[in-house]
């Protein structure tokens, strides 16, 4: 009996299910070693090898090509290099849900953008009704970022008894909070911009641009005219993390050969290699199905698919590692704008968080505009937005851009730390309650 064909949008809704949940394996994994990463650099930055932790991250380094030398910190090299790979993916994951994922529908992306929106203006208004100094306000932005890979990994430990919709509502949730926070970033947290360093960046996008017309398909190709936009993005002053979701957002989303040139491609190397002995045609025939095996799928799919577990597994956690580690004995909160700084922030996480995304969804809902997705309730947007109180690594990467002076970083993170803590608690007893009603009565969600 022929196994039947699949109606075309079921098998691509079957191909988008596969990929939201590779995605949200890697997501759980992640957060569960962002978390570990975490409380290392926690007990080693309040240890007796305290010294040796914040000396790594100032150690110098530098590249030198003849007379010329560029000389950073560690610190640096991870938060304005490094940090530019993480963004890269988060500028593909974008470019990807706008060509045909939960952003290329204005109805079905409704939720989740009001969602967003509710999540990043109810935390900043409770954060600024909190801290009223201008060297306060500057870290406005420090607790409407949600972390996709904590947010995700946390609502993994609840098992499969979770419905899926609500996983994809908080990963759907979690990529627009990192619109937003790139567009704060941009518009809020970048200096005045210097013309030249304008005219450099604008010539990386050039090379990007004339290589993708010539047609060069090696992600290997894109680096030199990606570290061209990086350092035309610093010369300007915006930040150059930046640069990765400006590639991000211009990788291309269709592939690069057909399904019937692929199919006529297997099919003319499998009968080369089943009709000669000859090693060199094998040989010839093995290239040219990796070739076409690697061109079936789209660049902003391939590349973000080599990336995603060196940015989860490497870049995240070395970021935690250099930022987490807060040393109790040397936050001080006897000021008061720092006691404000850090109330502001966890208030607005594990509050601000759930109520701006539940209110915003119920308006939404209410006004007709848009409707659950099925399988999602009212119980369960609220478990999203607890978990989306979960800020961590964009929200501290924000709180090292808003706040120079080192006793208002430490407040803002600590402030970081303890919500995002607070915020996995909550989430996973109301999500524990959720699920054993749901074990008790299917229809209960």
């Amino acid at each position: 009996m022929k196994k039947p064909i699949l109606p075309k949008a079921h098998a691509a809704t079957m191909r988008s299910l596969s990929a939201i949940e590779k995605v949200l394996h890697i997501e759980a994994v992640g957060g569960i070693v962002l978390f570990v990463v975490a409380i290392i650099a926690l007990i080693w930055a309040n240890s007796s090898l305290a010294n040796s932790y914040h000396a790594l991250w100032h150690t110098p380094v530098g590249i030198s090509f003849g007379s010329f030398t560029f000389s950073q910190s560690l610190h640096f090299w991870i938060n304005d290099a490094l940090m530019t790979v993480f963004f890269l993916v988060v500028g593909m994951e974008i470019r990807k849900e706008i060509h045909d994922g939960a952003l290329s529908n204005f109805r079905l992306a409704t939720l989740p953008i009001a969602a967003a929106i509710g999540g990043v203006v109810t935390p900043a208004i409770i954060y600024l009704a909190l801290n009223h100094a201008p060297i306060q306000q500057q870290g406005w932005a420090v607790p409407t970022a949600t972390d996709i890979a904590f947010a995700v990994g946390a609502l993994a430990l609840l098992g499969k008894s979770i419905p899926t919709n609500i996983r994809v509502f908080l990963l759907a949730l979690a990529i627009i909070d990192d619109i937003v926070a790139v567009l704060i970033i941009a518009f809020f947290y970048s200096g005045g911009l210097d013309i030249n360093g304008l005219f450099v960046g604008v010539f990386g996008i050039f090379l990007v641009l004339l290589f993708q017309w010539l047609g060069l398909r090696s992600a290997y190709a894109y680096i030199i005219p990606g570290a061209i936009l990086w350092i035309g993005l610093l010369m300007t002053g915006a930040h150059p993390t930046l640069a990765g979701v400006v590639l991000g957002l211009m990788t291309p989303v269709v592939a690069t050969i057909s399904k019937e040139k692929y199919v006529e491609t297997v099919t003319n190397a499998i009968n080369t290699i089943k009709t000669t002995d000859q090693n060199g045609k094998l040989t010839v025939s093995y290239n040219e199905l990796h070739k076409v095996q690697r061109e079936l799928l789209p660049p902003v799919t391939r590349v973000n698919m080599a990336l995603h577990p060196w940015v989860t597994y490497g870049v995240m956690p070395l970021f935690a590692l250099a930022n987490a580690g807060i040393t109790i004995d040397s936050l001080d909160l006897s000021a008061t704008s720092a006691q404000h700084i850090m109330y502001g922030v966890i208030g607005a996480l594990v509050l601000g968080k759930p109520i701006g995304i539940l209110l915003s969804c119920f308006i939404v809902v209410k006004l007709g505009i848009c409707h659950l997705p099925k399988g999602v309730t009212w119980n369960g947007i609220l478990l999203a937005g607890l978990l989306a109180g979960i800020g961590f690594t964009m929200s501290i990467f924000i709180a090292t851009l808003a706040f120079t002076d080192e006793t208002l970083l430490g407040a803002a993170k600590a402030g970081v730390l303890l919500a995002s803590l607070v915020s996995i608690i909550i989430g996973l007893s109301w999500g524990y309650f959720l699920k054993k009603r749901l074990e008790r009565n299917p229809l209960a969600n």
